[in-house]
């Protein structure tokens, strides 16, 4: 054994994960660790999805129900999804694999906002709890268990969960024992909830170690398996030009009185360009930031290395490989900088809102208008989940978005007379930004905002076309407060590719 199971109890339980899969049972929901390719089980899932395939070759029925705190890995995602065997997934996914099991109808997904996730488990909404697999760094000689590189929901599979398999990975450092902080809510569900004791992004509430009923126990895995995690493209042009323009502005909101010159606590979703923008402030001006966010990227490990973040809080890491070995290696100094807490804490809405969170998010498209797709591709392809940024978006003091104003080489417009898909409204969208520009749309009516998004966000491709669109909107319109004309809005993309001009 590799020494992490100090509990002598736990130490009776151990198998291999073959044994333990083969304890699974068809039609269980069962909820797994794992946030943006960190803290997932690495051996389980390609064990079950052995017993899975095995059971439909034999032509019996096996399909069970996934939940995670966020998207996970090939190991977890791409093998079960491989299988046809998963019926239901909830609440954010990105692999490949479980986007096509998805868009062919094998699987039925709820892309819930990662806030909402807890208090939908709570109380039943998506059945019962069958079985909760969640990876853990170590369990202590009292058999509390340590989390590993990601909290996101293990506190609330552990206490719904029947029954529970923890895997003991080696591979993650020991030395986070420290750095998590598991908040266990008093009144976690109304009437009899309290206010999240959180004033500060630094701020610790919790305990070490998630609390565990031995008794649910069923078997103990071993592992010493890295996260899969991907690195970072290099920052290009544009990516630089976003980063840039985000400074830019922040840089006149202090200016303007509107932001202390340390900002406020920052969020920064998951991605290419999300992360380009971290590495923007790295060459910014502002000094002693401070993060309230759901992942720690590249970027904001470097923000801490070079002192002017001095303190971030998630529910995960979503770091490059190179990042992730400098991560464990150094585990020790950086637990006193970072905070990982359980998702509906990490996301949660009153604390994003007294603290005045900065939102900053990356997107597919966004309409003249302000709204925002997120997630789909023509209105029907999921892509990816909404993830937590509708929890910073509806909630922080500001909420920008972040996008190249062109996609597939230019040959697409990422800013459209009208999104296919809306997961953030006009309402909740204050600022968008490409590598063209920035639109600051507080304070401005419908009309303005497309003024303002063309001018400064369209690629000068697409500026006369949406400027076009917008005549044509305003002339067929049956009110001119919102214009549109929807025969043309949602097909533009395919009719302008074709044409090269705006149908009449």
């Amino acid at each position: 054994m590799s020494g992490r199971i100090r509990s002598e109890a736990f130490r009776n339980k151990v198998m291999a994960a073959h044994d333990a899969a083969e304890l699974v049972e068809n039609g269980w929901n069962i909820g797994f660790s794992g946030f943006t390719g960190s803290g997932y089980p690495k051996a389980f899932p390609e064990a079950l999805a052995a017993v899975i395939d095995a059971a439909h070759n034999r032509g019996e029925e096996f399909r069970i129900g996934m939940w995670t705190g966020a998207s996970t890995a090939p190991e977890l995602d791409g093998a079960l999804a491989r299988t046809g065997g998963i019926s239901y997934r909830a609440p954010y996914q990105s692999d490949p694999e479980m986007r096509t099991a998805i868009n062919n109808g094998t699987t039925y997904y709820q892309d819930i906002h990662l806030s909402h996730m807890g208090p939908q488990v709570s109380q039943g909404f998506l059945g019962k709890l069958n079985l909760a697999v969640v990876e853990a760094s170590a369990i202590t000689e009292d058999g509390d268990v340590v989390p590993s590189s990601s909290i996101g929901m293990n506190r609330t599979y552990l206490e719904h969960a029947d029954k529970v398999i923890i895997e003991v990975n080696s591979w993650q450092s020991e030395d986070l024992y420290g750095m998590h902080d598991v908040y266990y809510p008093i009144g976690a569900l109304p009437p009899n909830r309290v206010p999240l004791p959180i004033q500060n992004a630094g701020d610790r509430i919790g305990d070490k170690v998630m609390k565990i009923d031995a008794d649910k126990v069923i078997a103990i895995i071993e592992t010493n398996d890295p996260d899969r995690n991907t690195p970072f493209k290099p920052l290009d042009d544009d990516s630089r030009a976003i980063a840039g323009n985000l400074l830019d502005f922040l840089g006149a909101e202090v200016k303007a009185g509107r932001l202390p010159k340390n900002l406020l606590p920052l969020q920064s979703g998951v991605g290419n360009i999300a992360n380009a923008v971290l590495a923007g402030l790295l060459e910014g001006p502002f000094e002693n930031l401070t993060s309230f966010t759901e992942v720690i990227q590249d970027g904001m490990v470097d923000l801490i290395d070079s002192g002017k973040l001095t303190v971030a809080s998630a529910t995960a890491f979503s770091l490059s490989p190179t990042a992730a070995e400098k991560m464990n290696d150094n585990a020790k100094f950086y637990r006193d900088k970072i905070v990982l807490r359980p998702q509906d804490v990490s996301n949660h809405p009153e604390a994003i809102r007294r603290m005045g969170v900065i939102a900053c998010n990356g997107m597919i498209e966004a309409d003249i208008y302000g709204n925002v797709n997120s997630t789909h591709v023509m209105g029907s392809r999921m892509q990816n989940g909404i993830g937590g940024s509708g929890d910073f978006t509806r909630n922080g003091w500001i909420s920008s978005f972040v996008t190249p104003s062109t996609a597939k080489g230019g040959a697409i417009s990422c800013i459209v007379p009208m999104v296919n898909h809306v997961d953030h409204t006009e309402h909740d969208v204050q600022v968008i930004i490409t590598e063209q520009g920035l639109a600051d749309l507080r304070g401005l009516a419908p009309r303005q905002r497309a003024q303002a998004i063309i001018d400064n966000c369209a690629h000068p491709d697409f500026k006369e076309p949406l400027r076009e669109y917008v005549k044509l909107a305003e002339k067929k319109a049956n009110g001119m407060h919102t214009p549109h004309d929807l025969a043309t809005a949602l097909g533009w993309h395919v009719r302008f590719l074709e044409t090269g001009t705006m149908a009449q």
